[in-house]
């Protein structure tokens, strides 16, 4: 018998579950912890069709220009404001911000940067399908191209620096 790997779910999908998540932890059904150092995570579900996190975001911190290799991704902001950078082929970066309720959903092949500029902290909640196993980094190259620098194995999303 020839089992087969679990359909990824959909960008709409993605969209609904990271809202439904960020409704609950709207209601106090998750704890959120602020590290004024670090970005704060936690993972909500791990399955083999798809991943959910909480992250949480001080003042200036934002994730490296990334993208999330083989996964669609969306994510819901629960509270705050984070400023997406996202590149446009043909444009160059672009910049959008994302208030609480409101969210972002990924194709395959989004590149971008999250980050939270403001004075208050900002929640969001991020899923991913199929769940991440890698992401590759970016630059903007002299002459407005993108260039990869690096792809590293991971199961974590906008992964924290140390």
């Amino acid at each position: 018998m020839r089992t087969h790997a679990p359909t990824p779910l959909s960008l709409t999908d993605l969209t609904d579950l990271t809202r439904r998540y960020a409704d609950a932890v709207r209601r106090g059904e998750h704890s959120v912890h602020i590290d004024p150092v670090h970005r704060w995570s936690r993972r909500l579900v791990a399955d083999d069709v798809v991943d959910v996190w909480l992250i949480s975001w001080a003042t200036d911190q934002a994730a490296e220009l990334h993208d999330h290799a083989g996964s669609l991704g969306a994510l819901t902001v629960v509270s705050g404001l984070l400023v997406e950078q996202r590149w446009v082929r043909g444009e160059g970066l672009r910049s959008r911000s994302i208030a609480a309720g409101r969210g972002a959903a990924f194709p395959l092949g989004h590149v971008h940067d999250v980050g939270n500029v403001e004075a208050t902290p900002a929640v969001s909640v991020h899923a991913y399908s199929p769940p991440l196993t890698a992401m590759s980094y970016y630059d903007v190259a002299p002459g407005g191209f993108l260039r990869r620098t690096r792809t590293e194995l991971t199961d974590e999303p906008e992964k924290v620096s140390a």
